[in-house]
């Protein structure tokens, strides 16, 4: 019987460089995430053992090196809310890159288990799609940043903004089976970000069995790790939500199964 780590929040840092660090030690199999606050001129390095990663450029304007490839100014956004689509860059394993802050910067690396057959390559917001999903009180705008149409080898990068009173990730959906082509699994981390940044929003994390039942009291900064089950969020009216989704398991496929009690919102 395959065991399971806990849902759980990890607390943003309010001060320092490192924000939130979501390492292995989580109990996570597949993800491993962290965001970081970077000052002008700060630079952030690092080479990472058998896993790729990919590096979002949240806010600010950074140059980036990795390997042999370097990009100069990249990230043109001063707030995540904005209606922009991010930079981001692809390091494979073994390649060492280096962050360094041109701005105020913030960054988010969500990292997954990888071979190395891939090259480092800037991943432009030219060649991200924009959507919106869903429709009345649960529309929310989604921007895929590194879709499994997009060359990786585990790793699934999405930001979403939910507006002021909205839910999202809903109606209920849940990605923890491997059963192809109906579902896959896939473990998934939630970096939350909230305007007005004193604000906070609500997740649930739970199963069919209710082996797993968490609500988490979210505020800005903080992460909601997502190992199994369902896992909507509602937004008080007021705030705005964002959040960052970094996801990968055994198959790189997203493939999820709504809570059936809820569908029927579905065929309205």
């Amino acid at each position: 019987m395959t065991t399971h780590a806990p849902a759980a929040l990890e607390k943003a840092r309010a001060v320092g460089r490192d924000i939130v660090d979501v390492t292995p030690s989580s109990g996570l199999r597949y993800v491993s995430f962290s965001a970081h606050r970077l000052a002008p001129g700060e630079a952030l390095a690092g080479r990472e053992h058998a896993l790729e990663a990919c590096i979002v450029v949240l806010t600010g304007t950074v140059d980036v090196r990795a390997g042999d490839e370097s990009w100069s100014g990249i990230g043109e956004r001063a707030s995540v809310f904005e209606e922009k689509s991010p930079y981001a860059i692809y390091v494979p394993p073994g390649v060492d890159y280096t962050v360094t802050a041109r701005t105020r910067a913030e960054i988010a690396i969500g990292r997954a288990p990888a071979t190395g057959t891939l090259a480092p390559r800037l991943i432009e917001p030219s060649s991200m799609q924009r959507l919106a999903r869903g429709r009345d009180a649960n529309t929310r705008y989604v921007c895929d940043i590194l879709p499994q149409t997009a060359a990786a080898e585990s790793l699934l990068v999405v930001e979403v903004l939910t507006p002021s009173g909205h839910s999202s990730s809903y109606p209920p959906h849940k990605h923890d089976t491997d059963a192809l082509p109906g579902e896959s699994f896939l473990e998934e981390t939630y970096y939350h970000r909230i305007d007005p940044a004193q604000g906070f929003v609500f997740q649930r994390v739970y199963t069919d069995d209710r082996s797993e039942d968490k609500s988490f009291a979210v505020e800005d900064g903080d992460v909601v790790i997502v190992p199994r089950g369902y896992h909507p969020v509602c937004v008080p009216y007021g705030y705005r939500s964002y959040y960052l989704n970094v996801m990968a398991g055994p198959k790189r496929v997203w493939s999820f199964r709504n809570d059936p009690r809820h569908e029927w919102m579905l065929a309205r």
